[in-house]
């Protein structure tokens, strides 16, 4: 007689193997009633664990994953996740770790990645990023007991490791640069809405504005391609009182901005002030070059993955703060016209 196997009990009790999995490992991922179902059909059927499986089972998958849940268009020009990933891969690949990745639509789609990547043990460990003012992303992990690291918190992480810098901080020294240098009428072009950094860089974007006397500080939200940067550019600068400096969210959209201040004849930094959050050969090979926030991203990966190994060898999860990123002030930004 056939061996009745994890594909026959899902069969027979309606649900996919990855559930089956969950409840006869006796993890979290299902419901009591699914899983009372799960086992009554598994009794029925007479089914036994097969050791030499479970032994492979219980053996570590030697990967981690990364799901990013954004536009895959947007991926392939922003050097932040080139450099991010590069930095986990290169501190993973210490250990013979390897890196799974993939791109998603969304959140609920991300979700299904790890339900189906923990049932199916398929990774020892994931990094989570573009956390979200309310990330239902942390509750899910502790509750599959799936080790984490949360990129780019802090306080946002529950009990997970986290490894962040801080946004506020480097907002406040592009302010501090823009507004020393006389002014008031700034602009930023956001990323997306609902991002706990893009969140947190937005308030710290109004207070330091206040704080300056800068009365017009205005803040458009993109989604972080060159097109929404440079539409949201030229609807700034066409405006009746156009901004005289504009901040964008990341180098692509700066560039993209710069050339529509050149296609409308407004010069840099004469006719506006821009800066980027992310600095990258892109930022220093256009004319002029981009005043841009720079860091270490490839280090700022390494240290995330760091952090995840650590929690993977039994490790306490930490929370580690890394270097604010340094402004690095170049030809795209004076003072503005007739200051």
């Amino acid at each position: 007689m056939k061996r009745p196997t994890i594909r026959d009990i899902a069969l027979r009790a309606g649900v996919s193997k990855g559930a089956v999995s969950l409840a006869l490992n006796g993890r979290p991922g299902v419901s009591d009633a699914t899983r009372r179902r799960i086992l009554a059909v598994a009794e029925e059927l007479a089914w036994r664990p097969n050791s030499a499986a479970r032994a492979l089972s219980a053996a570590r998958a030697d990967s981690v994953g990364l799901v990013l849940a954004r536009p895959a268009r947007t991926l392939g020009v922003e050097s932040f996740f080139f450099q991010l990933i590069s930095g986990l891969q290169a501190e993973l690949s210490t250990r013979s770790v390897a890196l799974m990745f993939q791109v998603v639509e969304d959140q609920d789609a991300e979700i299904e990645v790890y339900r189906r990547w923990c049932s199916e043990q398929r990774v020892d460990g994931v990094f989570l990023v573009d956390l979200r003012v309310d990330d239902r992303r942390i509750a899910l992990v502790e509750e599959l007991r799936l080790p984490a690291v949360v990129i780019g918190g802090p306080g946002h992480h529950g009990g997970l490791a986290s490894v962040w810098a801080d946004d506020a901080k480097a907002m406040v020294s592009i302010i501090e640069h823009l507004g020393s240098l006389g002014h008031r009428r700034i602009a930023r072009v956001a990323g997306l809405p609902g991002l706990l950094h893009t969140e947190r860089r937005t308030t710290a974007f109004h207070e330091a504005a206040s704080a300056w006397g800068i009365t017009a500080a205005e803040c458009v939200a993109t989604d972080y391609t060159d097109e929404q940067g440079a539409s949201a550019t030229r609807e700034l600068l066409s405006g009746p009182t156009p901004p005289t400096a504009i901040v964008y969210d990341n180098d692509v959209m700066a560039v993209a901005g710069a050339g529509v201040a050149a296609e409308l004849g407004v010069a840099v930094p004469d006719g506006v002030s821009l800066v980027a959050w992310d600095d990258s050969p892109l930022c220093r090979l256009i004319h002029p070059p981009l005043t841009a926030l720079a860091r270490d991203t490839f280090a700022f990966g390494g240290r995330a993955a760091t952090a995840l190994l650590t929690v993977l060898d039994g490790g306490p999860p930490a929370d580690v703060e890394d270097q604010v990123p340094v402004l690095v002030p170049r030809g795209s930004t004076g003072p503005p016209r007739g200051a």
